[in-house]
């Protein structure tokens, strides 16, 4: 029996692999590096999760108190669940190393700098996992190039699967 790798199961569920994805942070944000964190769930949002259901597209991160917390991500309400449900837009920890917070905070102290989720995902052993990167907000003719750029390649892309018969 073949087993899939990612995905959803039979019943619908992410055992492992990606839940959300945050694609307009890349056009947003020229972001400079990545890491991956731990994400502090309760069993309502876990489930929540995989049925595949969150939202990270107006979410950041965020220094304070010497923890680093995942600001305004929507996990919505697991439906099955009764009065020990969650909030949907709770802030919720993320886990780092002391080294690694301390990096963030001092580029995040910097002008300009934000930390952005790129993606929620479960890992290999089934824990739910956040990319997040640290970006550079972009200015509006950065973002026209990005456009641009993007568009060129989808024509030469086109171009050459045709054969070069414009």
């Amino acid at each position: 029996m073949v087993q899939q790798k990612n995905d959803k199961k039979k019943n619908g569920v992410i055992s492992h692999g990606l839940v959300a994805e945050n694609r307009r942070a890349r056009f947003d944000y020229e972001i400079e590096d990545t890491l991956e964190a731990g994400l502090v769930l309760t069993g309502t949002e876990v489930k929540s999760l995989r049925l595949g259901k969150a939202q990270i597209a107006e979410s950041y991160a965020s220094p304070e108190q010497g923890e680093l917390w995942l600001i305004n991500a929507h996990i919505p309400e697991y439906l099955q669940a009764n009065r020990f449900n969650h909030s949907e837009r709770r802030p919720r920890k993320l886990l780092v190393s002391k080294k690694q917070l301390s990096r963030l905070d001092s580029e995040v102290s910097r002008a300009g700098n934000t930390i952005v989720p790129l993606k929620i995902y479960f890992n290999d052993q089934g824990r739910a996992k956040v990319l997040i990167g640290l970006g550079k907000g972009k200015k509006n003719y950065d973002k026209r190039e990005t456009q641009r750029n993007r568009d060129w390649n989808r024509d030469k892309s086109r171009i050459l699967k045709e054969g070069g018969r414009g």
